[in-house]
């Protein structure tokens, strides 16, 4: 069993920055991928970040020089790095990870964090 649990979310205003992280427990290991997620109301998920077993990482473009993720694998931990935000940023964060090296189809999944970016 895998348990993803994300911490840090909240409010932040427009141009300031935020880190969210992921904990992870269970069967999962540094060579999984895990990933960045969000959701925002009446829309549908979608992928923010994600990064290999191997530390390579992919980005969405409305992310691309704004958001960092990187992953401590002694601590199981995985950190999404939000700079510049933006009010359209604001949505549910949900941290993912996959069965495999690269994110293809996240199998498991956190319950997710708030953010939320005042203009």
């Amino acid at each position: 069993q895998v348990q993803l649990v994300e911490a840090g979310g909240g409010l932040v205003q427009a141009g300031r920055s935020l880190r969210v992280s992921c904990a992870a427990s269970g069967r999962i290991f540094s060579s999984n991928a895990m990933g960045w997620y969000r959701q925002a109301p009446g829309k549908q998920r979608e992928m923010v970040a994600s990064i290999t077993g191997g530390g390579s990482t992919n980005y969405a473009e409305s992310v691309k020089g704004r958001f960092t993720i990187s992953r401590d694998n002694a601590r199981n931990t995985v950190y999404l790095q939000m700079n510049s935000a933006k009010p359209e940023d604001t949505a549910v964060y949900y941290c993912a990870a996959d069965r495999f090296g690269i994110m293809i189809s996240p199998r498991y999944w956190g319950r997710g964090t708030q953010v939320t970016v005042s203009s």
